[in-house]
């Protein structure tokens, strides 16, 4: 048990780098997955193919994020029961999670394959590409049961605090989806159907890889198959830590989806060139995503030992950190978007309207920076009803209401349209800041949560 947990003695910066390091690798080839299916259907197939893959990955990246986010529940609590030392009821927790997530991934594979025509509708996805979009949402649908349990068993290890076995697992799981993507899109010209079966077949075989893996390593936590089951008391706090920032995560998704649809009715070309620019951003972003996980595993364990003082200093050093480095990707992003946008696409016009709405992204980086360091920080002192009204904020509140104005103008353009971006991120690190000040003044500092 010791050898995981060593986040509430000794350092703090240095730990919290070599557990980001770690996520950081992971999270770039989980980007990996959309970005390779795009950087190859654009380079071998049509720009419908282009338009198919963006919308249909933009759907399954928001389910995922949405199980993700929701996993965070089980990823908090967890490491609250290590910081506290019970390990009986971390095993509680893992089986709870199970027996959860399971069921969540049955009832998301029935809806996507069922309802992928509607679904697909609802994205305006354009004309020329919608049945590509269908096939794509379905067959990615098929593998919903592989890429839950691939989500929940990295957010079981960060709980845990080991960032390097889901780095291991996604690794393997990369190198099987490039491999798919070339055979079957490059080689038997298969396009987006190609894409979509590449993505879960490389799924399934890192979800075996993990089991392999799980059942020779020795875990800080103590788990029978009494423990695989739905424990109320668990499944109570599971749920309560969880839902909000499931909800957050899944609203901001949904603000963003109808930013894209708002898009696809612009025509094809600027739908390729926001989904183009929507894999740029996934990778632009990875810092503040990997210091916002980082933190919320870090700051777990220290609320669980009663160390709030190191979980403070653990949100500072991250905003110091993930700040610097943001800077560098505002500057890379904004001056040299048309470089990054011509990775995904070899079309002149779709590089450029890429390179326009990454401007916009471009300014966003600078303040995502900060203020997912605090919803790190909060998620992890269990404050995730917070995370979720803020995100409301941002992303109804703000994000759709501005952007749909910046379409109706009569000189609109996607820049214009994703300013609305970082305008919610600015709205949202008002909040995180305030929320914090109250925090101090409260001086609320529990010691354990059991």
């Amino acid at each position: 048990m010791e050898k995981n947990n060593t986040f509430t003695q000794g350092k703090i910066l240095k730990p919290l780098i070599l557990f980001a390091l770690p996520v950081l690798l992971a999270l770039f080839l989980q980007a990996m997955y959309g970005a390779v299916d795009l950087l190859i259907v654009g380079k071998f197939a049509s720009s419908a193919d282009v338009s198919a893959v963006s919308t249909g990955s933009q759907i399954m990246m928001t389910l995922t994020n949405l199980v993700s986010s929701f996993a965070m529940g089980t990823t908090v609590l967890l490491g609250q029961q290590i910081g506290c030392g019970e390990r009986k009821q971390g095993g509680r927790t893992v089986g709870t999670a199970i027996v959860m997530f399971t069921v969540i991934a049955l009832v998301m594979t029935a809806v996507l394959v069922i309802f992928a025509p509607q679904v697909s509708s609802i994205m305006n996805a354009p004309e020329e590409a919608f049945d590509k979009t269908v096939a794509y949402v379905r067959i990615c649908g098929g593998g919903m049961l592989v890429i839950v349990a691939y989500n929940l068993i990295g957010c079981i290890f960060r709980g845990i605090g080991d960032s390097r076995t889901p780095l291991f697992t996604v690794a393997v799981a990369c190198v099987f989806n490039i491999a798919g993507d070339l055979i079957l899109c490059a080689g038997f010209k298969m396009g987006t159907e190609g894409a979509a079966f590449a993505t879960v077949f490389a799924q399934i075989i890192s979800v075996i890889v993990s089991f392999g893996v799980i059942r020779k390593k020795e875990l800080p936590f103590e788990m029978h198959k009494t423990d695989i089951g739905v424990h109320g008391r668990t499944l109570r706090k599971m749920v309560g830590l969880g839902a909000p920032i499931a909800l957050q995560d899944l609203l901001v998704s949904i603000s963003f989806l109808i930013i894209l649809a708002i898009v696809n009715s612009m025509g094809v070309t600027a739908s390729a060139g926001v989904g183009v620019a929507e894999k740029v951003c996934a990778f632009i972003m990875l810092i503040s995503s990997a210091f916002m996980q980082s933190i919320s595993a870090f700051v777990a364990q220290n609320y669980g030992a009663g160390r709030m003082d190191r979980a403070k200093k653990a949100l500072h050093y991250g905003v110091a950190v993930s700040f610097a480095i943001g800077v560098g990707m505002f500057f890379l992003s904004f001056f040299h978007g048309n470089v990054l946008a011509g990775i995904f696409s070899s079309d002149a016009m779709v590089i450029e309207a890429a390179a326009d709405y990454l401007k916009a992204y471009a300014i966003d980086c600078l303040f995502t920076a900060i203020f997912f360091c605090y919803i790190g920080f909060y998620n992890g002192i269990g404050m995730t009803k917070f995370v979720m009204i803020q995100g409301i904020i941002g992303a109804l509140g703000i994000r759709v209401p501005v952007s749909y104005l910046m379409s109706i103008q009569p000189d609109t353009s996607l820049f214009k349209i994703g300013l609305a971006t970082p305008v919610s991120s600015v709205v949202q690190l008002v909040l995180c800041v305030g929320f914090m000040v109250v925090l101090t003044r409260k001086n609320n500092n529990q010691v354990c949560v059991k």
